[in-house]
């Protein structure tokens, strides 16, 4: 066998009111993220983007780089080469109703913690680590929260007067 190719990917997160969303080809494929390939030139941020909007429809209009995710080391089908999808996860937050098109995403899905839907390994790693990811969030975002300084905050006094001069 040669050296390993690495192959760089963009891939997409979206977390609706339904769960994660997910794309698949044939009936017989596991789910995935929408995602993909990013094409010479192109960003694995942009990549990510533009495969959701080709696989689902939706339109981003908010998102963030979250984490990289290095796949297993793995040979081609014809077993004459390895690669490596070296993934930029993107957390994307769009508007539309997703359906499926354009070439891989012949079906969508939802993922959610204990739902029977059938996952790649790597995209349960990705969901994996971004519940991590998520976890120490908004725990991060709590403790901004609860530490900011109010000292230079005053007490509102009873009977006392307002901010607003009054018109007469």
């Amino acid at each position: 066998m040669s050296k390993v190719r690495y192959r760089r990917r963009g891939t997409a997160i979206v977390e609706t009111a339904h769960g994660i969303l997910l794309t698949a080809g044939r009936p017989g494929k596991p789910f995935i993220l929408p995602g993909g390939g990013a094409k010479r030139g192109e960003s694995r941020f942009m990549a990510a983007l533009r495969e959701l909007m080709e696989e689902t429809h939706l339109l981003p209009y908010a998102a963030e780089v979250i984490f990289r995710h290095k796949g297993k080391i793995k040979p081609t089908m014809s077993g004459r080469h390895k690669f490596q999808d070296q993934h930029t996860v993107v957390l994307v937050k769009a508007s539309g109703t997703p359906t499926p098109g354009g070439g891989d995403a012949k079906r969508i899905a939802y993922y959610h913690p204990g739902c029977n839907v059938w996952i790649s390994k790597t995209t349960e790693e990705i969901i994996e680590r971004y519940y991590e990811w998520k976890a120490k969030h908004q725990v991060a975002e709590e403790s901004n929260i609860l530490d900011e300084d109010d000292d230079d905050v005053e007490d509102a006094e009873v009977g006392s007067e307002n901010d607003y001069d009054d018109e007469e």
